[in-house]
């Protein structure tokens, strides 16, 4: 636990993961794409996604899902997230992720694909800081350590760190996607307080997961629309 307290209290280097990971990504799309259809090319890249970062993110969706799908009492919505199985709601939300992300990749033009991929990186790992750094947590656990130690000049030293990544691999397009991610990061906050009376680690998973989400479908809908060649 202590080495996550000091790992959180430089999450400001969020964007710095996502780029290396989104790298790694792309790579492997780029080589893809010679050999294999864009579909199965999808497919590959999130089976990468979630071998290399594990599946905690999407548990956390799923857990987030479950509780705010969840009715009557926000007792029982905090009692049906942290309930150890997956119910009808936190599935409909995973899929729905996972297929959004699928769907985005399967679109994206072959070009632009491995710069959509770092964008969406790290794009939503600004927007895990956004959400730790204007949420209150909710309780003890590792979302509190992540919330408790996140403030406001981390989110802002964050996004001076993604904005150039973005807005060099994609133009405007980027500082688009990087900005949307970070409004549905916003609305992961309030819906947190809505539902639950604060946030937790299944939250800032889960904002990891719309957020990617979120930039790609930007992607996938505006790349014909706004510039994405800053050179």
């Amino acid at each position: 636990m202590e080495g996550i307290d000091a790992l959180m209290k430089h999450i400001y280097l969020f964007p710095l993961v996502g780029a290396v990971l989104g790298l790694i990504y792309a790579v492997l799309a780029l080589a893809l794409t010679q050999v294999v259809p864009p579909e199965l090319v999808a497919v590959l890249v999130i089976a990468l996604i979630y071998k290399l970062t594990g599946v905690n993110h999407a548990d956390g969706l799923a857990d987030f899902g479950d509780g705010v799908t969840a009715h009557t009492t926000v007792e029982k919505k905090i009692s049906a997230m942290k309930d150890v199985y997956i119910g009808t709601g936190g599935m409909v939300f995973v899929v729905i992720a996972i297929l959004a992300v699928f769907a985005s990749l399967s679109v994206i033009p072959l070009a632009l694909l491995p710069l959509a991929l770092i964008t969406a990186e790290v794009s939503a790992k600004q927007s895990m800081i956004a959400f730790a750094a204007f949420s209150s947590p909710l309780h003890e656990g590792f979302g509190q350590i992540a919330i408790k130690n996140t403030t406001k000049s981390d989110f802002l030293v964050g996004l001076v760190i993604a904005a150039p990544i973005c807005g060099i691999a994609m133009g405007a397009l980027g500082l688009a996607t990087l900005a949307l991610a970070q409004i549905s990061a916003g609305y992961m906050v309030i819906v947190s307080k809505r539902n639950f009376g604060g946030s937790t680690g299944d939250g800032f998973g889960a904002t990891n997961e719309i957020s990617r989400a979120v930039s790609l479908v930007t992607i996938a809908s505006l790349w014909s629309v706004i510039s994405w060649m800053p050179w």
